[in-house]
């Protein structure tokens, strides 16, 4: 029987995959998806959507105890984490379904199993029922990435936690000792101290939240000591002695090692990319520490070959993911496609408080050699955020001085996931500080900050 032929086969499922697949298909391509575990993916059934869920519960949980200061009363305040959990499950679930209701409507074929590409253009999937090969001259890879276990510090499922097992607690944590402070490792972290864990962070680098703006990590670091979170820098996890019920975590800083005792760790350390077991190395394709090398367009170096998402390297987010997808898939149907500007590209982390940033922090834009002109603007002097009882917060904008282009934004308070995108646009748009001057914000709202943020960089600001 002569293998089913496609116009491009997509090697998993999650955001760049199924976005990879929708869009070809919707370009008039046959495609075909290989998806072993769920479609949706990692993003969408064991990250970012139901840790959003749970971080909501959290939320309101955090309000609820602060019912007096809004004239309301609440009284024998609790949580119930298995309900906790199973409402974060079924959001996943909801959205999971979905994606297999827009890969029928859209006709793309679905195979559940176990890709490899044993040569150009061939694609085997190991399924229940045996083996089958199917053909494309284009095939996307989009296999993502997974949690890096660090030597030592693996996790257990009992006393050591993977985000997996995070997501779907069995227990609360007493004492809790997170590893790693990147936007994985601060959310948990943010989540159980919320709920009343007593809960220490480890990072390794300097300061949390590694990548941000040094002056937004310093105003977040302040935020979650002040909710009880105990924070250690330059601080290194050595080993872990698994007790009974307990761990001991000899961690080391400058002065030396110390030891602590902890009921539960979330490692948190950084991601490796799913490489292996798909026959990359004889086809051909650059591999460097666990991600495809790839060039502007996704492309491999083999022809017909793309990789996309996390597997192609940082930053590892989901919507780069999928706009990756889409540009693969339109360049396969042979339309004019523009690369994905990394520098464009917002983070952002769903902490207390949270925190958003798009393009160059302030000390980057001067390693690069730009003369800055930097605004700021707080959450205590904005309308909006005091009467929602949220005044903790700033905003910082940074632009080239010679010509008024905006450099980079960078966050911490409530709300400022949803707020960067006004800068993403104006960064995609090439806009300069008059541009987003002119622009009328309107009142009363948290984005009227973003306003007197640009003000603030050229000595303008109104209500500071």
């Amino acid at each position: 029987m002569a293998a089913k032929s496609f116009d491009m086969i997509v090697i998993g499922a999650g955001p760049g995959g199924y976005v990879a697949a929708i869009r070809g298909a919707q370009l008039g391509l046959n495609v075909a998806v290989v998806e072993r575990e769920h479609l949706g993916g990692i993003c969408l059934n064991w990250g970012c959507i139901p840790t959003k869920a749970l971080l909501r519960s959290a939320e309101v949980f955090h309000l609820m105890h602060r019912a007096k200061e809004f004239g309301l009363s609440a009284d024998k305040i609790g949580f119930d984490l298995a309900a906790v959990v199973v409402r974060s499950r079924a959001v996943a679930k909801q959205l999971s379904g979905g994606i297999g209701h827009l890969m029928k409507k859209n006709k793309i074929t679905v195979l559940m199993g176990e890709a490899s590409v044993p040569r150009k253009g061939v694609v085997s999937v190991k399924t229940d029922k045996g083996t089958e090969e199917i053909t494309a001259k284009n095939i996307v890879l989009a296999t993502g990435a997974r949690a890096r276990q660090l030597p030592g510090l693996e996790a257990d499922g009992d006393l050591v936690w993977s985000y997996k097992h995070a997501l779907v607690a069995k227990r609360m944590p007493k004492k809790l000792l997170v590893i790693g402070s990147g936007a994985i490792g601060i959310e948990f972290a943010s989540f159980f101290n919320t709920l009343g864990a007593d809960t220490t962070v480890v990072e390794v680098m300097d300061r949390v939240l590694p990548v941000e703006d040094a002056e937004i990590s310093a105003f977040a670091k302040k935020q979650f000591v002040k909710q009880g979170m105990k924070i250690l820098e330059k601080t290194t996890v050595k080993q872990l002695d698994r007790g009974n019920g307990k761990v001991t975590a000899h961690l080391e800083d400058a002065k030396g090692v110390t030891t602590a005792e902890f009921d539960t760790v979330i490692s948190a350390v950084g991601i490796v990319g799913n490489v292996e077991g798909l026959g990359l190395e004889a086809l051909g394709v650059k591999i460097d520490r666990t991600h495809v090398v790839v060039d502007e367009f996704c492309r491999t170096g083999v022809e017909g070959l793309y990789a996309i998402g996390d597997i192609a390297g940082a930053p590892w987010l989901a919507h780069k993911a999928s706009h990756e997808g889409v540009m693969v898939a339109e360049l396969i149907a042979g339309k004019h496609a523009h690369p994905i500007k990394p520098g464009s590209i917002a983070g952002c982390t769903y902490c207390h408080p949270q925190v958003a940033s798009v393009g160059m922090t302030e000390a980057k834009a001067k390693e690069a050699g730009y003369e800055v002109k930097v605004g700021r603007f707080p959450f205590i002097g904005n309308g909006k955020a005091i009467a929602l009882g949220e005044a903790e917060g700033m905003v910082k904008t940074v632009f080239d001085a010679k010509t008024g282009e905006l450099l980079g934004a960078h966050m911490v308070g409530a709300e400022v996931t949803e707020m960067i995108q006004g800068y993403v646009i104006g960064r995609t748009l090439e806009t300069t500080e008059e541009d987003l001057m002119n622009t009328v914000f309107p009142h009363p709202t948290l984005s009227e900050m973003m306003h007197e943020s640009v003000l603030d960089a050229y000595g303008r600001a109104l209500h500071m």
